[in-house]
């Protein structure tokens, strides 16, 4: 079943306008569990598309899709296109402003975040560690890192990617399904994922990416991990992810030794494409796990 989105604004505290996407069974109560999901660096809200029809499918709960600050249909600070200095904590303020104006009151939140989103989701709870264990009951976290990415190691990369923040095309063509294939999967991908991701990618302006680039190289949420950890967290990686290798997932499972790691053989860095049957049992068991299911929902794993 192809379950529809409503459409909404959110306004973050810097005047950025995100653009939000909700969907819920008709009958669903105020108090079911919410799960807000946060894409990745040059994606929009729909590289989670795989796992919210899924998620839905099963029932019983709310389900928040949101373009980043400067992703798909989402505006930087003020309502403008020009990127300023951005950072990940920035975008860890703004999933506090959508958590705030889309989960009702009594509505338990799990947040799920890939790549760049999972460290919004870590910046979000060194920002309101108050939220967590209350209102947040549970995290998914996919292909992503809590720091120590790989940095600017290449002679003049830096005045590069500076440079990259004043172009506002976007890239088009320039993004081949090839790279995409090669960089972003692991064994044997279906060739409409890759055209999807290729196809968000391809719509990201080349400022964005030069602006976020630079915000994830300086990503250091470690400290974080302290209020994520008084939830329960699932944590996944493919064993070919070039982009997040396995390394740094391990690296989070060693900071919350309470948290189950999930290293997904073959698979490469966009596993709500890959494994979206895994990515979503992973958020069904968080939300077990947590005790929010008490509606009698169906969101346990396959």
């Amino acid at each position: 079943m192809n379950h529809e989105f409503a459409r909404t604004t959110v306004t973050a505290a810097d005047g950025a306008r995100l653009a939000v996407f909700i969907a819920e069974p008709a009958d669903l109560a105020p108090d079911a569990p919410t799960v807000v999901m946060s894409h990745g660096w040059t994606l929009s809200h729909r590289s989670w598309e795989p796992v919210a029809q899924r998620l839905l499918d099963r029932g019983g709960v709310r389900v928040v899709l949101w373009d980043q600050r400067g992703h798909g249909d989402s505006t930087f600070a003020g309502g403008r296109m020009r990127p300023g200095d951005e950072t990940v904590r920035a975008l860890g303020e703004d999933l506090a402003s959508v958590v705030a104006e889309t989960a009702p009151e009594g509505s338990p939140v799990i947040v799920a975040g890939h790549s760049m989103g999972g460290m919004t989701v870590m910046a979000f709870a060194g920002l309101h560690p108050g939220l967590l264990g209350e209102k947040v009951i549970g995290a998914v976290l996919v292909s992503t890192s809590s720091g120590q990415l790989r940095g600017f190691t290449v002679p003049g990369e830096k005045w590069i990617v500076k440079a990259l923040k004043h172009v506002p095309l976007r890239p088009g063509r320039l993004v081949t399904l090839a790279s995409q294939r090669r960089g972003g999967f692991g064994i044997d991908p279906r060739d409409e994922d890759v055209r999807a991701a290729r196809d968000q990618i391809a719509a990201t302006r080349i400022s964005t990416s030069g602006a976020f680039y630079t915000a994830l190289m300086a990503h250091d949420e470690l400290a974080a991990l302290a209020a994520l950890s008084k939830v329960p967290v699932r944590i996944l990686v493919g064993s070919r992810d070039l982009l997040t290798p396995k390394r740094h997932s391990i690296a989070l499972a060693e900071a919350m030794p309470d948290a189950h790691l999930d290293i997904v053989d073959g698979r490469g860095h966009m596993l709500t494409y890959e494994e979206p049957d895994l990515v979503t049992d992973a958020i069904g068991d968080v939300i077990t796990q947590a005790g929010a299911n008490d509606q009698g929902s169906a969101v346990t794993s396959a």
